[in-house]
């Protein structure tokens, strides 16, 4: 408890410490980030009568029940959830929220007196769903939040670190879906709904994790050392000398392993072509590489 407390009370003072450059810069992404997600469900999701999840397609789905706008249900369900916010994350966080979720809030009633930007339901799900998760990540990275299930798979992610945030949203958005069937009684809209959620949380872990194409090589071969100084010096990129020993021939084996980007690979596999073209080579993918020259594991694990 008192780690929990101390934690809290490094970010609020974090808070506090931001010049007035970095907090116009912040506060300006903020607002885009919220116009965007707006125009998602105002222009897209909503018109087409589509409940992807979350907070706002739960707001959705209680429109069609109850005489108030989308925007406005959305801000009074997140009102608990902020509550909770401020417990749990503290000022820092819970500002930049709030600031968020009345801009979404207000963006989504202003935006639904607009048409429809279209009401092909695919278009509209695949549209509407890359919109709204690339809003969330930006407004991920900026430290804040977008009210609702972001807090509550944020909250989630403290406990679950190895679950991906994507993930998180997959399966809360799944269960939205499947009530906006049963209340709309229109199995078409569910349907294109979830194509919605899938497109979100694809886009959501390209936004937060980056696009993960990477390779994993493990080179045997009997030029370790030239075949390492090429990579070093023409690549400049880290590798790893593992002790082995060859269970057939007996004798002891340097095995090269490095991890790259994909793009870098075809230059990899030609110096080991050079060098030693009956040289054994593993190669396999890498789902994420974390560390110097890569991405840092605390600043990704949002």
């Amino acid at each position: 408890m008192k780690r929990e407390k101390s934690k809290k009370e490094k970010k609020n003072k974090n808070f506090l410490k931001k010049s007035k450059t970095e907090w116009l810069k912040k506060y300006i992404i903020i607002t885009v980030a919220a116009f965007v997600y707006a125009a998602g469900v105002s222009l897209f999701i909503d018109p087409n009568n589509m409940a992807p999840g979350g907070v706002t397609g739960i707001a959705i789905i209680l429109n069609r029940l109850i005489p108030v706008s989308t925007g406005t249900l959305i801000l009074l369900l997140n009102i608990p959830i902020l509550v909770f916010a401020i417990w749990k994350f503290g000022i820092g966080l819970t500002v930049s929220t709030i600031y968020a979720t009345v801009l979404i809030s207000t963006f989504t009633n202003i935006l639904a007196y607009f048409r429809a930007a279209t009401y092909d339901r695919l278009l509209a799900a695949i549209a509407g769903g890359i919109l709204s998760a690339v809003s969330i990540g930006i407004i991920f990275k900026m430290g804040a939040t977008t009210g609702g299930m972001d807090i509550i798979v944020k909250a989630l992610r403290l406990k679950l670190p190895h679950l991906k945030t994507g993930n998180l949203f997959f399966i809360a958005d799944v269960i939205v879906v499947t009530l906006s069937g049963i209340v709309f009684g229109d199995i078409d809209a569910a349907l294109y709904a979830a194509i919605a959620v899938g497109c979100s949380s694809i886009t959501m872990d390209v936004v937060l994790y980056g696009k993960d194409e990477a390779k994993l090589l493990y080179i045997i071969s009997d030029k370790p050392q030239q075949i390492t100084s090429r990579i070093l010096e023409e690549l400049n990129i880290g590798t790893t000398l593992i002790s082995g020993r060859g269970a057939y021939s007996g004798n002891d084996k340097q095995v090269i392993m490095c991890a790259m980007k994909k793009t870098i690979f075809p230059r990899v596999e030609s110096i080991v072509k050079d060098e030693d073209a009956d040289s054994f080579m593993i190669v396999t993918s890498a789902s994420e590489i974390f560390g110097e020259g890569y991405k840092s594991y605390f600043s990704e694990r949002i």
